[in-house]
């Protein structure tokens, strides 16, 4: 495996992760247009390389945001050590977004065989990118003022499902969470932070599994360690970079920049596939 691709893999994995432009699209896209050939016939350790990058996004997330998570995992253990001491606030934002998570797993161990045999359909991403950037754009002009801190169960399972949808490369998991969020009144930064900590057990679990599948470390191939190695570190770096940059803009700004590239990068994928041109 080339470990320049798997560097600017890894870059592009951390810097679309939680933005709402779809990671999981850009990592078939940029493959596609180069016509890189790196896992050629072994979609298991293609799969367990997108993982690693997750992986590595992971690890900045929880960097930037380890006041929070620490916070939330402190406080909802400590419940379950002392449930006669009543749910804190913290200990229930928790608990309701480890809730938000059982849809999405329960969508990706049931349809996760089906949904591979179309994920390679690259007009497809393209025509998600366009329609789900478009939801957003009507969701954010909805507006509202609520904080995380009013979530309810009935608003986790609404983001949990919006989340199941996601596992189609174009559509963007931070996305639809964002948009679903905004739908629900969540107000921009509330509802980015909740997509990214939502991603957490989610990218763990997957990492996790995928991780047992291939066999542990002993599954990835000797010439393919390296890239595996430098691209989550990329991943790692880029993510940290990624949250602090999306936090900052949305306390003040629109996903109006998300939807135009959203537009605009689908419709240049539809437009290659059209020409024949890839």
């Amino acid at each position: 495996m080339s470990v320049l691709h798997a560097i600017l893999l890894g870059i592009a994995q951390g810097l679309t992760e939680f933005l709402p432009v779809s990671s999981s699209g850009h990592l078939q896209i940029i493959p596609w247009l180069g016509g890189w050939e790196d896992f050629e016939g072994n979609d298991d350790l293609k799969r367990a390389f997108d993982v690693a990058l997750h992986l590595g996004t992971l690890v900045g997330l929880v960097a930037c945001l380890r006041r929070d998570v620490w916070g939330l995992v402190r406080a909802g253990v400590g419940w379950l050590a002392q449930p006669r001491m009543g749910l804190s606030s913290e200990a229930r934002q928790g608990w309701l977004l480890v809730l938000a998570t059982v849809p999405a797993a329960a969508v990706g161990v049931g349809l996760g065989p089906q949904l591979e045999r179309i994920d390679d359909e690259i007009w497809l991403t393209g025509v998600l990118l366009i329609v789900f950037g478009l939801l957003l754009w009507w969701a954010d002009r909805r507006g509202g003022t609520r904080h995380a801190e009013s979530l309810c169960i009935r608003d986790a399972l609404l983001l949990g499902l919006a989340q199941a949808c996601s596992l189609q490369p174009g559509v963007s998991r931070s996305g639809v969470v964002m948009t679903a969020g905004r739908f629900l009144s969540l107000n921009r930064e509330a509802a980015a932070r909740i997509a990214m900590l939502m991603s957490v057990p989610v990218i763990a679990g997957a990492g996790l599994y995928a991780f047992v599948d291939i066999g542990g470390w002993g599954g990835v191939p000797a010439d393919a360690r390296a890239g595996f190695l430098w691209g989550t570190v990329a991943a790692a770096f880029t993510g940290f970079v990624a949250v602090k940059g999306l936090l900052a803009v949305v306390r003040n700004r629109s996903f109006g920049p998300f939807v135009v590239y959203r537009v605009a990068l689908g419709l240049l994928v539809l437009s290659l596939v059209a020409a024949a041109v890839r």
